[in-house]
This record gives C-alpha cells, sequence and structure tokens, in this order.
C-alpha cells in the first residue's frame, strides 16, 4: 500500500516521498525497507536517525531525520490505527459449539458464538453478536450486551451485568464474593453472604486473571470507558470511573471510589473506604492510604506528592554519605563546645 494512501486513512501529512509502498508495520529496531515505523518518545530519536524503515509516524513538533515521514499532532495513537490497517484479526463466522450447554431459559441473540464446553444458565441474556470463548461460565441472571467478548475460561457469575462491546480476556472473574466476614465470640471468621452484584459498562476492557468481587450490599461498578490491565484486583463495592486505566497488579480495597480518568500505575495499592478525585495519577508502587484531591500526582508508600517524592529519592542513595556529614558536624560542633569551656573556665579563673 503507498505512504499516501495510510496516510489519508489516518489524517496524517507526509513529508517527503509519498508515493514509497509500505507493507508493514515495526519498531524502530526492527523494521526493514518497506515497514511503517513510529517515533513517540524523544529518547528513542537515535534509534530513528538509524532505523532502515521506509517511513516514520512522528510528531508535528518533531525535527527532521533525513527520513520519510509522516506527521500528526498525536503520533502514538496514529500508530495505533496503523496497525489496524494491516493487522486486523480474522473475523469469524457466529457459530455455537456442539459441545456449548446453553440453558433453554436463558435469552440468546443475534449472531451469537459460544465456544467449545461453555455454559449459559439460566435467565441469562446474551446480547446480539456477543463472542463467548471456550470454557466460559456464564452464570444464572448474568447479562452480556452486544458485541462483547467474553475470552477463553472466564467466570461471570450470576446477576452480573456487563455492557456492549466490552472485552474481557481470558481467565478473569467477574462477581466473585466480597472479602466480607465478622468475628465471632469464638475468635472464629463467619462468612457474610455477599448479596450484591458488579456492573460493567459500556466499551470496558479487562485484562486476563483479573477479579471484580461482588459487594455485600449494592453494586460494585466499573464505568464506561475504563481499561484494567491483567492480575487486577477490584474489592466488594469499589467504583472505577469512566475511562479509568489501572496498570497491572493494582489493589483496591473494598469501597474504593476512584473518580474520571484516574491513572494507577503497576502495583499501586489503595486501603479501602477512601476517594480518589478525577484525573489523579499514582505511580508505581504508591500505596494510598485516604483520600487524594482531584489532580494530584502521588508516588510512594505511604503517597506523598509526587514533586517531594522525586525530591526525598534522589536523597536515598546519598544518605550514607549525608550520615557521615553529620556525624562528622556532631563531632567539630563537640570540639568547638569544649573548646568554648575551656576558654569560659580560664576566663573564669583569672
Amino acid at each position: 500500500m503507498e505512504l499516501k494512501e495510510i496516510a489519508k486513512r489516518l489524517s496524517a501529512t507526509v513529508e517527503g516521498d509519498s508515493s514509497v509502498e509500505i507493507k508493514g508495520i515495526a519498531t524502530l529496531e526492527k523494521a526493514t525497507q518497506g515497514d511503517l515505523s513510529f517515533l513517540a518518545n524523544a529518547k528513542y530519536y537515535r534509534d530513528a536517525k538509524s532505523t532502515s524503515a521506509s517511513a516514520i509516524i512522528v510528531g508535528n513538533d518533531c525535527p527532521p531525520l533525513d527520513r520519510i515521514l509522516l506527521r500528526h499532532e498525536n503520533p502514538y495513537l496514529t500508530f495505533a490505527k496503523a496497525i489496524e490497517i494491516f493487522y486486523l484479526p480474522e473475523k469469524r463466522e457466529p457459530s455455537i459449539h456442539p459441545t456449548a450447554w446453553i440453558s433453554d431459559k436463558a435469552i440468546i441473540g443475534r449472531g451469537v458464538t459460544v465456544g467449545a464446553f461453555s455454559h449459559i444458565a439460566d435467565r441469562a441474556v446474551i446480547g446480539d453478536y456477543v463472542e463467548i470463548r471456550s470454557h466460559c461460565a456464564i452464570r444464572e441472571g448474568a447479562s452480556i450486551g452486544e458485541r462483547s467478548i467474553i475470552d477463553s475460561g472466564c467466570v461471570i457469575h450470576h446477576n452480573v451485568s456487563i455492557g456492549k462491546r466490552c472485552f474481557i480476556q481470558s481467565n478473569s472473574v467477574i462477581g466473585s464474593d466480597g472479602f466480607g466476614y465478622a468475628k465471632q465470640e469464638d475468635g472464629a471468621w463467619y462468612k457474610i453472604y455477599q448479596a450484591g452484584t458488579v456492573v460493567i459498562e459500556d466499551d470496558v476492557e479487562i485484562g486476563a486473571c483479573t477479579a471484580i468481587d461482588r459487594s455485600t450490599l449494592g453494586e460494585t461498578r466499573v464505568e464506561s470507558g475504563a481499561k484494567l490491565d491483567n492480575l487486577v484486583q477490584v474489592g466488594h463495592a469499589c467504583v472505577v470511573g469512566a475511562n479509568s486505566m489501572l496498570c497491572s497488579q493494582v489493589g483496591l480495597a473494598g469501597s474504593t471510589r476512584l473518580g474520571k480518568n484516574v491513572i494507577l500505575a503497576g502495583q499501586v495499592g489503595s486501603a479501602g473506604h477512601l476517594t480518589l478525585g478525577d484525573g489523579v495519577i499514582a505511580t508505581g508502587q504508591t500505596g494510598i492510604p485516604g483520600d487524594v484531591e482531584a489532580g494530584k500526582i502521588i508516588s510512594g508508600s505511604p503517597s506523598i506528592d509526587n514533586r517531594d517524592w522525586l525530591r526525598s529519592i534522589a536523597l536515598f542513595s546519598r544518605l550514607p554519605e549525608i550520615q557521615k556529614h553529620v556525624r562528622d558536624l556532631e563531632k567539630r560542633v563537640k570540639s568547638l563546645e569544649k573548646a568554648l569551656d575551656v576558654a569560659r573556665d580560664t576566663k573564669t579563673g583569672e
């Protein structure tokens, strides 16, 4: 495909020969003649100058590279859309595998696909063009909106609601019991029945092996457009705000409320019963003990303002040196105090 055709599809501008033939997408390091690559981070500028790619997607502010460039104000988004030109997955014809077990009391929409050994229980409602892959369990009363994909090995528990165009990746569990126990007189734990549910709104993506617990009462909710990575734990009665992003190994204790557009980087953990305002960003391994106001960037455990944390970690490696300096100062102060005492005693003796 000629680069000018790709540029037209991506609403981008070609700088150089627009008739060059492009056969695929590749990284700067791996690209060969005929590949389209991308530069979205300035630290890879040197790689961009030496790449064998025929053309490079760059931002409008990128300096010249002595290469054919495809310019756009959002190069990373342009790269993401360019991938789809060459690598869109094959469309499958809807089908119900003969080993699938579908209750007569379930409601199944048009064009639904159900893979091998999957089970759809009583009163489940499956929307049009939903794809449920192999070895899934869709429990009683669960509902899945149109064009959603439930990947292999997932369990969607009873009365859980999943919106339209969602993608739940392999081995995730939606609607498992919340972690609730009451202490008995003899010290044993009494399990609290989890009578609530989980609501997943439209256009949500949930990574592999992620668990979202149902609430004791009421609901756990993931709002529209949110993206959850692999191995994320969302506790009972949490709210994940619209278009928020939770990276791998994030854990939300019960009744955590995230505003819109919140980003929690890898291994962030929150204590329960707290609120993070819209647009909060927590960097990797942050431990969040309390509420955070909208727009803040936080780091560390317990979390503090990111700028304070950056100043703090700059000192960590110098702590032994600083400690030695402080001890030297203490010795000098003691020596000066001793000298002053001697001078004072001498003056008194006169």
